[in-house]
């Protein structure tokens, strides 16, 4: 009789269970989502920059083409010219668009080669000067390079507007911040004279666009007072331009997947004060989350 009364609340407590599981995955689901589709919105931006980068190529082989001279050393030097844009075509047909350092790479190869071909002309127009269908030629070359100067500027602002996308969708993020002190016991106190360690634990969140490999996760604390905790001068990180200390670090294999974290400071004798606390993580050259937490 005693079992029986028991399972309506067992089951109560399994639906329970259930629903915030599946309250959770759909959370999880929507997040993916979402960040899989801005994602494909930053490629797509992406490729579109590669298609107009190839346009503007093959523009310069056309332009390229349509250059003559009745002098064979500057006929020789156009074909080089030529043949070394039309293997740079090749490549970029073949290049990832999500490979932003070469297409910068490309980018200023474009500049080079259209100082080049205006070197070419003014030589073409010096030796042919009296040719007045070259001549006319000429002008409508450079009706063509101002509109290519024109679509180079405005690809150079789509380039930047997609580099700062990309810098945002792969900056880590993390969650469930939290800092403790523990006593040499490894028990946990928040007695400042007690404690031996400081322990800030923290999730680094899912980020499928953000670089795999090692992360290194920098913490800084401030005393009530202000005054960083630190054990050597020497211990700094790169931020914002600048080289700034840290009380602790921790280098971790990151995988792109959800993963928990945990950074301790060892604290000297008479170091800690009673009062509030401020603990910062960084990583990657972000500042990620702040934290206070109070000691006695």
């Amino acid at each position: 009789m005693e079992t029986t009364s028991k399972h309506p609340g067992n089951n109560k407590r399994l639906y329970l269970i259930i629903g915030i599981i599946a309250l959770v995955l759909i959370a999880i689901s929507v997040l993916f989502y979402m960040q899989n589709r801005e994602m494909n919105t930053i490629v797509e931006n992406l490729n579109e920059e590669k298609t107009i980068l190839t346009e503007e190529y093959q523009n310069l082989v056309f332009n390229y083409d349509s250059l003559h001279s009745d002098n064979d050393t500057l006929n020789l030097m156009l074909e080089m010219e030529r043949e070394r844009i039309a293997q740079l075509v090749e490549e970029l047909k073949t290049l990832k668009a999500t490979n932003t350092a070469r297409m910068r790479e490309f980018q200023k190869e474009l500049t080079t080669l259209r100082g080049v071909l205006r070197t070419y002309i003014v030589q073409i127009d010096s030796l042919n000067q009296r040719n007045q269908v070259l001549t006319q030629e000429n002008l409508e070359h450079r009706r063509r390079y101002t509109q290519i100067q024109s679509s180079f500027r405005e690809l150079e602002e789509v380039k930047t507007t997609l580099e700062e996308k990309v810098t945002i969708a792969s900056r880590l993020d993390v969650t469930n911040l939290m800092a403790e002190g523990l006593n040499p016991s490894g028990r946990k106190t928040d007695r400042s004279n007690r404690i031996a360690k400081i322990r800030v634990c923290f999730t680094v969140l899912k980020n499928v666009t953000a670089p795999v490999g090692m992360k290194d996760f920098y913490l800084r604390i401030e005393r009530p007072d202000g005054q960083l905790l630190l054990h050597s001068l020497d211990d700094k990180f790169r931020h914002e331009d600048a080289d700034i200390n840290y009380s602790a670090m921790r280098s971790i294999e990151y995988g792109g997947e959800e993963t928990d974290v945990c950074i301790f400071y060892e604290a000297d004798a008479g170091e800690l004060l009673s009062g509030e606390y401020i603990a910062d993580v960084f990583a990657d050259g972000f500042h990620l989350k702040s934290l206070r937490f109070k000691l006695r």
